[in-house]
């Protein structure tokens, strides 16, 4: 089978339409450059989609990525996306039982409520005020490394000098991240909040000397200069389809059900090699973009493979008639699950789940947190289930690493989603069940993605939805002027597994055009 458009060479051959794809060959096609866009499914987008899970429910879930926090500004204003996002009014909220009745902590909704929700909690402003100082610091660093991830790689000493910030450096990238949690706070609920913007998609613990839990935490606070985490207008998929009406605007060709298969260079011109349901065909192309993760650009390659990734998360999607009551009646629902609603996330819940999941058992108590999109974005429920109050509600979960569900991918998934929800039912004034909808067929409003699902439906290596444990945004041996090269001068990967990669964040996409670009060639 011929190429698409022909056999041709291209400028630029893009393997994957996912949101770094997308964004890579929008700014090639920008500048001139002819490109071709493969993708393996019949849709663009990745794992960044909306998409009805439920039959004959007019609801459109951000299926997989949900929340939008790296995305820089730049990206939207240079590409001309019509793209928008909304600012979530609580930033969470965490239930709990002291003195034997249920309380919390709720943050946000103003300074002065959340200093008040502090005290209620703890008995004084002490926690407070190190919760404000801590969070000052990492804005700091947030607005000062934030900018420098659409720039070429720093040096870690050029990194350092511009954080500009002695104790900021060495609780961010020298130590490991519970100790300052330990130093700054001393609430064992307060210190599990903080912890856990570390363990997002990262099994590790608090005190892990490899510092994979504060490269974690430092991508969940720099976002946006602020470390804000935006709800997407439309569902995720409103992103990826303005990057494709983008990149396809602007020239590119985008082929879906085209599987690359091979990809054969010499440094100065490549062929791809992909696969549809007609046949094989080769392209032809100055440079190779791919969007996927490292173990795939080493399968196309056929260069040694990386160390094998993992993925450590449960990621539920649920549609409710309405949100459940609360046994803390002092919160209205409608703030509790409008941001992130933590559960069992307390400092020594996180700690005992970890060395559980590290055993080889599901955690007794498996931590998570939810939250609502409809209620900062109703769009994206339609006419019938809005006008009956309909809800969504997103539930990931942490601390349970892929090696768990190999015995049985099925029954384990089911085991850890019964544990997880009567976490979360513990905190309810009534059972989660009575509240979900029915599709049209009558079942439950609910689906479960274990990192396996996640491997098998989207190529995530192990369900890893970094691709690999992330890197720090700083030069190493062997990354390169952008972080995105390869040991093929003329291939390039620009998903996730860049350096600087991970979440919805088009970076990766970006520094692999700029490469391009800076080479001068197409």
């Amino acid at each position: 089978m011929t190429a698409p458009e022909g056999s041709r060479t291209y400028d630029a051959v893009v393997v994957g339409a996912g949101h770094n794809g997308l964004v890579a060959a929008a700014y090639l096609a920008r500048a001139g450059r002819s490109v071709l866009v493969l993708e393996r499914l019949d849709h663009t987008g990745g794992a960044a989609v909306s998409t009805r899970p439920f039959a004959g429910v007019d609801a459109r879930l951000s299926r997989y990525s949900y929340l939008v926090s790296l995305l820089p500004r730049k990206i939207v204003q240079d590409l001309g996306l019509d793209f928008r996002l909304r600012t979530r009014t609580i930033s969470s909220y965490t239930p709990t039982e002291r003195g034997g009745r249920p309380t919390g902590l709720l943050v946000g909704g103003g300074e002065q409520r959340t200093r008040e929700a502090f005290a209620r909690l703890t008995g004084s402003d002490r926690e407070h005020r190190a919760w404000q100082r801590f969070y000052e610091m990492t804005g700091r660093v947030a607005r000062r490394v934030f900018p420098t991830l659409t720039e070429p790689l720093p040096t870690r000493d050029e990194l350092r000098r511009t954080v500009d910030d002695d104790e900021a450096w060495r609780i961010l990238f020298e130590e490991p991240l519970g100790v300052a949690v330990e130093d700054h706070f001393a609430d064992d609920l307060v210190r599990g909040v903080v912890l856990t913007d570390a363990l997002i998609g990262t099994f590790a613990d608090a005190h892990d000397p490899s510092l994979k839990q504060n490269r974690c935490f430092l991508y969940h606070v720099i976002g946006g200069g602020t470390g804000a985490w935006d709800v997407p207008v439309g569902g995720m998929g409103a992103l990826t389809d303005a990057l494709a009406d983008a990149a396809r605007a602007a020239g590119a060709v985008i082929a879906t059900g085209h599987r690359a298969v091979r990809i054969d260079t010499d440094g100065r011109t490549a062929e791809v090699t992909h696969r549809t349901a007609d046949g094989e065909g080769v392209t032809t192309a100055r440079h190779v973009l791919v969007n996927a993760s490292p173990q795939e650009l080493a399968a196309l390659t056929g260069d040694e493979p990386p160390p094998r990734a993992e993925g450590a998360q449960l990621k539920v999607n649920m549609l409710l008639k309405r949100l459940p009551r609360l046994r803390d009646t002092s919160v209205d629902p409608r703030e509790a699950f409008a941001g992130t609603f933590h559960i069992a996330e307390g400092y020594g819940q996180l700690a005992a789940a970890h060395a559980q999941a590290a055993a080889g058992e599901l955690p007794a108590a498996p931590p998570s947190e939810i939250y609502c999109h409809s209620l900062t974005d109703p769009t994206i429920l339609g006419p019938e289930p809005a006008a009956r109050g309909y809800q969504t509600l997103t539930l990931f979960g942490l601390h349970t690493p892929a090696r768990l569900f190999e015995r049985d991918n099925d029954a384990v998934r089911e085991e850890l989603l019964t544990s997880t929800l009567a976490q979360l039912d513990a905190h309810l004034a009534e059972p989660l069940a009575g509240c979900l909808a029915t599709d049209a067929d009558g079942r439950p409003c609910l689906e479960a993605r274990s990192p396996l699902d996640l491997e098998r439906d989207l190529g995530l290596p192990g369900g890893n939805i970094f691709h690999r444990e992330l890197s720090w945004p700083h030069a190493q041996d062997g990354t390169g002027r952008w972080g995105v090269e390869t040991r093929h001068t003329n291939v390039l990967l620009c998903g996730a597994g860049a350096v600087r990669g991970g979440g919805v964040s088009g970076v990766p996409g970006h520094n692999a055009a700029m490469a391009v670009l800076e080479a001068g060639e197409g």
